[in-house]
């Protein structure tokens, strides 16, 4: 129960701001700016992710610890673990949309909200790295790789 509270109040203090992308923000400041676009602005389905990484506007980042991520991983994503994202900040683009995915969507809220205050143009896969597997199966996978190694 405390678990989907804490995940409803992430969801609803993840907001959308023209200028977080330019610059650090306040978390209050971020939470303040907050509106009805913000709540869809911080979502990308799977298709929509494939779409931006074919285009090559979006970088994946897959939030999971090292041994989730040696257990299964998709070869176009970057790992950096929830945990050691402030750390390793340095290795994302500020000149793409970040993706943080996780394969439901909890630790991608947390590192979309943090990346947003931090200056970054970040979302959360809304149907998480198992829902992009799902998405990929078969023809579209071969294309889609293809596409990439181009």
């Amino acid at each position: 129960m405390i678990k989907k509270f804490a995940i409803m109040i992430l969801i609803l203090i993840c907001a959308y701001c023209e200028n977080a992308y330019a610059q650090e923000l306040s978390f209050e400041k971020y939470l303040s700016s907050f509106d009805y676009e913000a709540r869809i602005d911080m979502k990308i389905e799977s298709a929509a992710l494939v779409k931006g990484l074919k285009e090559g506007k979006i970088q994946l980042i897959d939030i999971r610890f090292k041994e989730e991520f040696e257990a299964w991983r998709m070869g176009f994503a970057i790992n950096i673990p929830l945990n050691e994202l402030p750390a390793r900040i340095g290795e994302l683009a500020k000149d793409k949309i970040i993706v943080a995915a996780c394969p439901h969507k909890d630790r991608g809220i947390l590192a979309m909200a943090y990346l947003r205050t931090k200056g970054f143009h970040s979302k959360y896969l809304v149907d998480g790295l198992i829902g992009l597997a799902e998405y990929l199966r078969g023809d579209r996978a071969r294309e889609f790789i293809q596409q990439l190694n181009k």
